[in-house]
């Protein structure tokens, strides 16, 4: 009996080569799809959260309770908008993202889908910050993780069982933010998380409006300038080759772990730094932002070991094709310096947001985006090439932690004066 090929195995030694990498950069195409979307959802998320811990710090457990309700109500709204918006003008975005003949047709049905299910995707980001701004951290890690195993199972069912392809890819990022959704809002379906959700207070007051786009605007607009970045990175990788694209997106979701470490220390000390500063106890926030910078650098040095030992490994995981793993773990070895430095700033930036003060946060993401990151990339692209826009990242970083920390240690200095 013949034994029929797995459609993985296939994909990765025997299709058309170009064919082959085309499927496997289209999810980096589209990569800033998803930072948009995001971007929206910290809005109200950010906002939100930043709000309730100052509440609950000043004792002002109502208020903070109709802030959650509101959030609730605003991302309903905004992710209908990014839908109804991104499909109207789908052909024009996947243009924007960088995607060429080869990879257009798969780019724009990847696109669809993730535009299709953005209320999952800015309802799993929301709800995860809305969670952590009163403390139940546990909710929301569970919710996170619940997204992340589903998708890992879905992954290679929809794609390959399946044969959905690129379209199976998206559908099952759609399917596991819903599922991380899912399980987050059954917290405060069954009562068990600090604030209650009511119908009562669907409708956000002006204050409440205010605080959360006071915070949430310059938030957003830090991952849209992000998003912007990337996307000019996208089309620098491109001019090389598509093979590239591919390299560089392995090592990317490769190092997306010392990402989410880091972003999970940041996550973490914001509702503390919050609740400390509507308690107006500087003290504790000094101890607070000492011991999460401590923490992150020395959690990214060992993760940096790693990553520098086993590269060429990590990147196989994905592929078998020597030229993307020898690429793959070049990329990876530059990019891995990013770590010492990049969790201290996005600590500073998000403790920033916590205590109301967006401006400060905007201002560290404007420095580090648009005067120090897009010029140094496109600078050190025209000297050195490939290896010049690698090292890009690593250089802005390692800047920004030095601005950051001295910014934020000086505003929390002017709280005792």
């Amino acid at each position: 009996m013949e034994i029929k090929e797995d459609k993985r195995i296939y994909t990765l030694s025997k299709e058309a080569p170009a064919k082959a990498v085309v499927k496997m950069s289209v999810p980096n195409l589209s990569y800033p799809v998803m930072m948009v979307t995001v971007a929206i959802s910290n809005m109200i998320g950010t906002g939100a959260s930043s709000f309730i811990a100052r509440c609950l710090g000043s004792g002002d457990k109502e208020k903070a309770a109709h802030t959650l309700t509101s959030a609730f109500t605003l991302t309903f709204i905004n992710s209908l908008a990014v839908t109804a918006f991104g499909l109207i003008f789908l052909p024009a975005l996947t243009t924007l993202l960088g995607a060429k003949e080869n990879t257009f047709l798969y780019t724009k049905q990847y696109v669809q889908v993730i535009l299709s299910g953005s209320f999952f995707t800015m309802g799993s980001y929301t709800t995860g910050a809305l969670l952590r701004s009163e403390g139940s951290v546990r909710y929301s890690m569970t919710g996170m993780i619940a997204g992340t195993i589903m998708n890992i199972i879905l992954d290679p069912l929809l794609i390959f069982a399946l044969n959905m392809q690129i379209r199976g890819a998206a559908l099952a990022t759609v399917i596991s933010n819903a599922a991380g959704f899912g399980v987050s809002v059954l917290y405060y379906i069954k009562g068990r998380t600090l604030l209650k959700p009511s119908l009562s207070q669907i409708r956000p007051t002006k204050e409440i409006l205010r605080e959360i786009f006071w915070v949430g605007v310059p938030a957003s607009l830090e991952t849209l300038l992000t998003s912007a970045a990337y996307t000019v990175n996208n089309n620098l990788a491109v001019s090389y080759s598509e093979l590239t694209v591919t390299a560089t997106g392995i090592a990317q979701k490769v190092l997306s772990l010392g990402n989410y470490v880091y972003q999970g220390f940041a996550s973490g000390t914001q509702p503390i730094m919050g609740y400390n500063y509507g308690a107006g106890n500087p003290d504790r926030m000094k101890k607070v932002l000492k011991a999460g910078v401590m923490t992150v650098t020395g959690t990214e040095l060992f993760l940096m070991l790693i990553y520098c030992i086993s590269a060429p490994f990590l990147i196989g995981i994905f592929t078998d094709s020597e030229e993307v793993i020898y690429t793959g773990a070049h990329v990876l070895r530059c990019m891995m310096f990013i770590l010492p430095f990049v969790g201290t700033v996005s600590m500073c930036r998000m403790s920033f947001q916590a205590m109301g003060k967006p401006q400060y946060a905007f201002g560290i993401t404007l420095i580090r985006q648009l005067i120090l990151y897009i010029p140094l990339l496109l600078l050190l692209n025209s000297i050195f090439g490939f290896n010049g826009m690698l090292w890009a990242q690593p250089v802005t970083e390692a800047i920004m932690m030095g601005v950051s920390l001295i910014l934020l240690t000086a505003v929390i200095g002017k709280m005792k004066n």
